[in-house]
C-alpha cells in the first residue's frame, strides 16, 4: 500500500489576497482555481517543482472558522517549506514582502528561519543538511 498526504487545507479570510500572497510573495504555483457554490472556490497552490503536499485555500465560513484564521496550529510552526537553496528563496521572499520572525539559523539538521503568512500562520523555510 502506498499513501501520502496530498493536500492540506488552510483556512483563509479572502481568496484573492491569499492567492496573491502565496503565488506572488512566497512563489507558489497556482494549480487550480475552480468555482464551486456561490462564494466558494477550490483553490490549490504548490511550491514550484515540488512533489509533496499541496495547499488548499479554504475560505472561512462562519464565526467558528473565522476564529481560527492564523491560529490553526495554536501559535506553533504549522507548515514546513523545504528548499534546495535557502539563501536564494529567503532573499526572494524577503524582497517580495514576506515577514521573517528571525534571522536564518544553521542547525545540525539544516538552515531554517520562521516566517509568517498574511494571517500570522507560522512556517519554517528550511534547507535540510546534505
Amino acid at each position: 500500500m502506498k499513501q501520502s498526504i496530498a493536500t492540506i487545507a488552510l483556512v483563509i479570510a479572502e481568496y484573492e489576497e491569499a492567492v496573491a500572497f502565496y503565488r506572488d510573495a512566497v512563489g507558489f504555483t497556482l494549480i487550480e482555481d475552480t468555482p464551486l457554490a456561490p462564494g466558494k472556490r477550490w483553490v490549490v497552490l504548490a511550491p514550484p517543482g515540488g512533489d509533496g503536499a499541496r495547499l488548499l485555500l479554504a475560505k472561512a465560513d462562519g464565526p467558528d472558522q473565522q476564529a481560527v484564521i492564523g491560529k490553526q496550529a495554536g501559535g506553533r510552526v504549522m507548515l514546513f517549506l523545504q528548499t534546495d537553496d535557502f539563501d536564494r528563496d529567503h532573499a526572494r521572499m524577503q524582497a517580495n514582502g514576506v515577514h521573517f520572525l528571525e534571522e536564518p539559523r544553521r542547525e545540525a539538521y539544516g538552515t531554517v528561519a520562521v516566517f509568517v503568512d498574511l494571517y500570522g500562520n507560522r512556517w519554517d523555510l528550511i534547507e535540510p543538511q546534505r
